[in-house]
């Protein structure tokens, strides 16, 4: 059937207007309506019962996911769920959509009247206008460390304010949210702080100028994972290095105790390559 092959090719969920230019009926889609096959949402838009729940509400809305909301759908690193769904409004174009977040500014890459997700630059945009700078970092830095886009491209887009600031500072080097935001609120301190450092066959989260080694633990973080990352942590102590580890609770909801774990060791000077003897 001509219908279903063109909708499961758009992932279940197609515009009226745009299945007649392939070639479907009206008469085709509206048998298929009273026949249980589809659904017709507001707005003219068509969708397989089983298609995506975000994309038929977007369609229902008028709306196009984006921000936090389709950074997550993109797999990126997004801090927690957001309570509403985030979405971008449709140029020029009123819309009622009292339980979202909507964003009304123009996009930076132009949108084709079919889409309802917003395409990543977009999405980027929004986080960093919408969020936080540590959080929007950590979207940002999720992207690049991905692959799903690269500096070369951020740097070449007409981002401004704080868009235009988080290309200058984002790094593709972060594995995780929480590193870069762990990286950004401490950058304060004016010590070398950098990611995923390799000493002595495993990676580090951070490695804080040439000493002080900061690990932090995901939600998940249990198992055989947690007893090779322990038998690590003794092996650089034992090697003169002082490790600080931290679980996503922490830094999540307990920063000011984070934080000062790190300003006291830097402050004894933990973080400091100890003098060899014979030398000033």
């Amino acid at each position: 059937m001509l219908l279903l092959e063109k909708m499961r090719a758009a992932d279940g969920i197609v515009r009226s207007r745009d299945l007649q230019a392939q070639g479907v009926s009206r008469h085709a889609i509206a048998k298929a309506v009273r026949a249980g096959t589809v659904r017709r949402l507001r707005r003219n838009w068509i969708t397989l019962p089983d298609t995506d729940g975000d994309l038929q509400a977007a369609a229902d809305r008028g709306v196009i996911l984006s921000c936090v909301t389709q950074a997550r759908r993109l797999g990126l690193w997004v801090p927690e769920r957001p309570k509403h769904p985030h979405v971008a409004a449709p140029g020029g174009r009123h819309i009622e959509a009292p339980s979202c977040r909507v964003h009304w500014s123009a996009p930076i890459v132009p949108r084709t009247p079919s889409t309802l997700e917003d395409p990543l630059e977009n999405v980027l945009m929004y986080t960093a206008k919408c969020q936080s700078h540590d959080f929007a970092l950590a979207i940002w830095e999720s992207a690049l460390n991905k692959q799903l886009i690269d500096y070369a491209k951020l740097e070449s887009l007409p981002f401004v304010g704080a868009a235009r600031d988080l290309v200058r500072e984002c790094s593709p080097h972060a594995d995780s949210g929480l590193e870069s935001i762990f990286r950004t609120r401490l950058a304060w301190l004016r010590v070398p702080i950098r990611p995923q450092i390799w000493l002595y066959g495993h990676r580090v989260d951070l490695f804080i100028g040439d000493r002080l080694v900061v690990q932090i633990d995901g939600r998940d973080h249990v198992g055989a994972q947690r007893t090779a990352d322990n038998k690590h942590d003794i092996e650089l102590k034992l090697r003169g290095y002082h490790v600080i580890r931290v679980s996503y609770e922490q830094i999540m909801f307990d920063w000011p105790s984070v934080q000062f774990l790190v300003q006291e060791a830097v402050a004894r000077g933990l973080h400091l390559a100890k003098r060899r003897h014979g030398r000033d």
